[in-house]
C-alpha cells in the first residue's frame, strides 16, 4: 500500500454561468484522488478478492461541496464504473472502473471522519456517485454502514438502473436518494442512455414504497429530453412518488466535451445549445402544475 501526499488539497470554487449536472452555480474543482492511501494488492487474484468484499474500490475522485449533491456540506465521492452511455455525460472518463484509483474503503472512512464536524453543523453528510455506484455494490455497502457508524447523513446518487443491487439491507443505512429521471419515453430514454427505462422506474416505486426521500434530477436537452410530452411523462411519473421532496431540472452544458475528444469518443451533442431559460421555466412549470416543489 502507498501513501499519497497527505497535506489538505485546495478547493478553489469555479463560478459557472448555468448549473452544473448537479444543480449548483459554483462547485469545487474536484481533487481526484488527492491525499488518499492507494490499495496495491500483491496480484490479480487478491486484488479481486479485495473488491469483491468491498474493501477495495474503484474511485474517481472525491471533493466538498455545498448545496450540491444534497443537503448542508458533504463529502461527495464519485466512484468509476456506469453500465449507461448517456449522450450529455459530463463525466465520461467515470464509464469505465479501470480508469479509477483503487482506494480501501477504510482509508476512505478515515477521510471521511475528517469532515464530520463539519457535515453534522451544516446537515450536510457523505453522497456516493459516480458513474454509477451500484456498480461496486459491496463497496457503496462498506462507506454507507462507516458513515452510519459515524452518524453521518447518506446519500446516493444513482440512475436506478442497477437499483436491484441495493439491498434492503443497504437502503436501511441510506437517509437520500438523488435518482436521475433521464426521460419519460422508453424510447427516449434507450436514444439518451443506450439502456431501458423501467428499472429505474420500478426503483424508484420501492423506495417511496420503503419510505426513503428521493430528490429527482432531471437533465434537459435540447433536441433531446425536451419535447412536451416527454417532461410530462417524467413529471407525472414523479408525482406517483409521495416521498420526493424535491427536483431539479438541470440545463444542459457543454462543460464535458473536451473529455470525450481525449478518450476518443464520438460525441453526439457538439452542436447542441443549452436551454434557454424560458424553456426551462417550461418544463419546471410542468413539473410545478403537480404540486412537487421544483429548482
Amino acid at each position: 500500500m502507498t501513501t499519497t501526499d497527505e497535506r489538505q488539497p485546495g478547493a478553489p470554487v469555479v463560478s459557472l454561468g448555468m448549473p452544473l449536472v448537479g444543480g449548483s452555480h459554483e462547485r469545487t474543482q474536484g481533487h481526484g484522488t488527492s491525499g488518499l492511501a492507494t490499495a496495491e494488492p500483491d496480484d490479480r487474484s487478491a486484488r479481486l478478492a479485495a473488491v469483491r468484499a468491498g474493501d477495495v474500490g474503484s474511485v474517481h475522485s472525491w471533493e466538498l461541496v455545498t448545496a450540491v449533491d444534497g443537503p448542508g456540506t458533504r463529502m461527495t465521492v464519485f466512484l468509476s464504473g456506469c453500465p449507461l452511455r448517456c449522450l450529455y455525460c459530463h463525466n465520461p472518463d467515470t464509464m469505465e472502473m479501470r480508469r479509477g484509483t483503487d482506494v480501501p474503503a477504510d482509508e476512505l472512512l478515515a477521510r471521511i471522519s475528517r469532515y464530520r464536524g463539519v457535515m453534522q453543523a451544516t446537515g450536510g453528510g457523505l453522497t456516493i456517485s459516480g458513474g454509477e455506484p451500484l456498480m461496486q455494490p459491496a463497496y457503496v455497502r462498506r462507506l454507507l454502514r462507516g458513515a452510519r457508524a459515524m452518524d453521518i447523513h447518506t446519500a446516493i446518487d444513482t440512475s436506478g438502473y442497477l437499483g436491484s443491487h441495493l439491498s434492503d439491507e443497504m437502503l436501511d443505512d441510506v437517509d437520500l436518494v438523488l435518482l436521475d429521471v433521464k426521460s419519460g419515453d422508453p424510447e427516449t430514454y434507450r436514444r439518451v442512455t443506450g439502456r431501458d427505462l423501467q428499472p429505474t422506474l420500478d426503483f424508484g416505486r420501492r423506495l417511496a414504497a420503503r419510505g426513503t426521500e428521493i430528490w429527482v434530477r432531471f437533465v434537459l436537452v435540447p433536441g433531446l429530453t425536451d419535447d412536451v410530452d416527454n417532461a410530462e411523462a417524467v413529471a407525472s411519473y414523479v408525482a406517483t412518488l409521495p416521498t420526493v421532496s424535491r427536483v431539479e431540472v438541470l440545463p444542459f452544458h457543454q462543460m464535458g466535451r473536451d473529455k470525450w475528444s481525449e478518450l476518443g469518443l464520438t460525441y453526439e451533442l457538439e452542436d447542441t445549445q443549452p436551454p434557454t431559460p424560458e424553456l426551462v421555466e417550461r418544463v419546471r412549470d410542468q413539473f410545478r402544475a403537480r404540486g412537487l416543489t421544483v429548482y
